[in-house]
């Protein structure tokens, strides 16, 4: 993806089966699950790198001794920085004697993170604050155990101001800023709701206190604490919980908008944002790590029982698209499979573009997630050339030959030729993003490879997603320029984005999006600029209604314009400017339905068609635009419904 877009966020979760003195003698160290947690994260860090933290809960501690712990960190480099912390501490200890390495239980005792549970997030702030606090697994400390909660999570919800304006009705006093705090919020309520009632029905059965809280331990109905406390939520997310006493839960939304996936064995229960690091970090096969199905939540007691249990009605199933273009990483079998399947699908747009000049073309790829696209459009352009030299020497022989000068000319000339042109200056990237207010420099992000495109060549450079363009025209389209090629395509393996994202990716502002841009370009060019006025009445009418009752007023601006129109319109606005070339330029895009079609799993489409899989996008499509046009900057959830 050219532009910059953060990731979803990212998570992990590891609960030993075994006791620490197993992991002792079979690997020799005690700090196994601190180890793969580490590696789980470290495999999946393109997923956040606004902050990191991770939480360790110890079962069976003895009383007066904490339980529960969590570290976070917002500084740059916070996944390697918060783990070499750790290990730096317990190496200390280690040296004073305080913690006895071979010793399984000394470690549990005495280093915070020994415990048989652990989490870690990795953090993309959908929420704009970037410090530690805001970093996740927010906790809710008591001196009860099955009150002590902490919650992470990939997520976001559309309908927060609404969730807060509940807890204040209730009588509590949230702190706005995050739906963390708001779901942790949630889920603490109806967690003291279940221990207030269970204690109150123990003790007037004539228990003891510790009785109590042991009978309590066994009777925290996880299922259901969710089952209650997710009524009403509108959103994508995925969740992880534990509660003090041991007991862990990992949930997913209805629709399946936020991914997860677990593996297990004897040894222990693993979940993670995606498949690959689970089949990495403990050298699984695809077919051992499966999808935590939606609508469900994974409950872990503290006995170590694992099961599955439906916390809410089924919905129709709306994966997140971008999953699969971009943020999950590409060595997932299905993945791999599907970028290659985008590539491809670009074939005929692309070779119409280029004229079916293949020997006149040289393809590449921009930026290096797009590299497997890139080699499915090489096999489908190589696919296409077969044809055609099939159907030439078919018509060759039924004409009474084949010369030996017809030979040479289909298989040495007109193939399709890849090359690598441009290369990232990950140093000079760092350096301007620490840095703002360098436009000029943006242009230096990547070298090229010089020589390699001749001057009537054109040049063919695939890219994951064009979200606002601004990279595109000042940064890699002046870059790529200096090639001299006769005429520049971008090929797009997602979709025309037009509309905000509001389930965790940072897409809201729809005054950015490049496809907006272009088509009031083009409303204004023809005279329609009323129609941008018509739109905003009717969202403001939308907002007074219901969340339930809403539409997305907003296809309406797009309504005028075909796709190729809008892409026109596209590859002008995004011409590089003030350089010494005088090529051509085209955009051209995957279509929605070749997508759907390179899928493997039914995925959402809502950036790209505006058919939010919640009532909530409806809502905060209309804000958006109400947004726009009244000059207000922010998020288009930013509201309370």
């Amino acid at each position: 993806m050219s532009d910059s877009l953060k990731h979803e966020c990212g998570l992990a979760f590891i609960r030993l089966r075994k006791p620490h003195s197993y992991f002792q003698e079979k690997y020799g160290t005690s700090l196994y699950g601190f180890q793969k947690l580490f590696l789980l994260m470290e495999k999946q860090h393109n997923r956040g790198q606004d902050g990191i933290g991770i939480g360790s809960v110890k079962l069976d501690m003895p009383l007066g001794q904490p339980y529960i712990f969590r570290e976070r960190s917002a500084k740059q480099n916070g996944l390697s920085r918060v783990f070499a912390e750790q290990s730096k501490r317990f190496a200390k200890m280690t040296r004073k004697g305080i913690i006895d390495p071979s010793d399984p239980d000394s470690v549990k005792q005495k280093f915070d993170f020994g415990g048989e549970l652990l989490m870690g997030h990795l953090r993309y702030g959908t929420s704009g604050v970037f410090s530690q606090g805001s970093c996740h697994p927010y906790l809710r400390r008591t001196n009860w155990l099955t009150r002590t909660l902490m919650v992470l999570g990939n997520f976001n919800m559309t309908n927060a101001g609404a969730l807060n304006q509940r807890l204040i009705e209730r009588g509590q006093h949230p702190v706005f800023g995050t739906d963390t705090q708001t779901v942790l919020e949630e889920i603490g309520f109806h967690l003291d709701e279940q221990h207030q009632n269970l204690y109150h029905q123990l003790r007037d059965a004539g228990l003891t206190g510790q009785e109590i809280q042991e009978r309590i331990n066994d009777a925290i109905n996880v299922p259901d604490l969710i089952r209650t406390s997710a009524d009403g939520w509108d959103g994508g997310f995925s969740i992880v919980g534990a509660i003090g006493n041991g007991d862990a839960f990992v949930m997913r939304d209805p629709r399946g908008i936020r991914p997860c996936f677990y593996y297990e064995d004897e040894e222990l229960i693993a979940f993670a944002s995606e498949r690959a690091p689970l089949m990495t970090v403990f050298d699984a096969d695809a077919e051992q790590v499966s999808e935590l199905a939606p609508g469900h939540v994974a409950t872990i007691k503290k006995d170590g029982e694992f099961t599955f249990d439906r916390y809410a009605e089924p919905q129709p199933m709306s994966h997140c698209s971008f999953e699969r273009i971009y943020f999950s990483r590409g060595n997932d079998p299905e993945i791999y499979s599907e970028r290659k399947a985008m590539g491809a699908a670009l074939v005929p747009q692309v070779v119409k573009s280029i004229g079916n000049e293949i020997d006149k073309t040289v393809v590449s790829f921009i930026p290096n997630t797009a590299e497997i696209a890139y080699q499915g459009l090489m096999d489908g352009l190589r696919l296409h050339r077969r044809k055609e030299v099939a159907e030439t020497l078919h018509k060759a022989v039924a004409e009474g030959g084949v010369s030996d000068e017809l030979i040479d000319d289909l298989i040495l000339r007109n193939w399709p030729r890849g090359e690598k042109i441009a290369h990232k200056d990950i140093k000079m990237r760092t350096f301007i993003s620490q840095e703002s207010g360098r436009n000029q420099l943006v242009s230096h992000v990547y070298d090229i490879s010089y020589g390699v495109v001749q001057k009537n060549d054109n040049l063919v450079v695939i890219d994951d997603s064009i979200v606002r363009g601004t990279t595109l025209q000042k940064s890699i389209l002046k870059i790529l320029s200096r090639t001299q090629p006769k005429k520049i395509v971008i090929a797009s393996t997602a979709p025309q984005i037009r509309y905000p994202d509001c389930y965790g990716i940072d897409m809201s502002e729809i005054g950015k999006f490049i496809a907006f841009r272009a088509t009031v370009s083009l409303l204004k060019r023809d005279g329609r600029e009323s129609l941008l006025d018509e739109v905003y009445e009717a969202c403001k009418r939308e907002l007074d209604k219901p969340v339930d009752q809403m539409v997305n007023q907003v296809k309406r601006v797009y309504e005028a314009y075909s796709d190729e129109e809008i892409a026109a319109e596209i590859s002008r606005m995004v011409y590089p400017e003030g350089t010494d070339w005088d090529g051509e330029v085209e955009v051209v895009f995957l279509s929605v339905d070749d997508l759907h079609n390179c899928l493997n799993v039914e995925c959402g489409d809502w950036y790209f068609t505006g058919d939010y899989p919640t009532s909530g996008g409806n809502a905060v499509v209309n804000n958006a635009f109400v947004n726009y046009m009244e000059k207000k900057d922010g998020r288009g959830y930013d509201l309370v419904f």
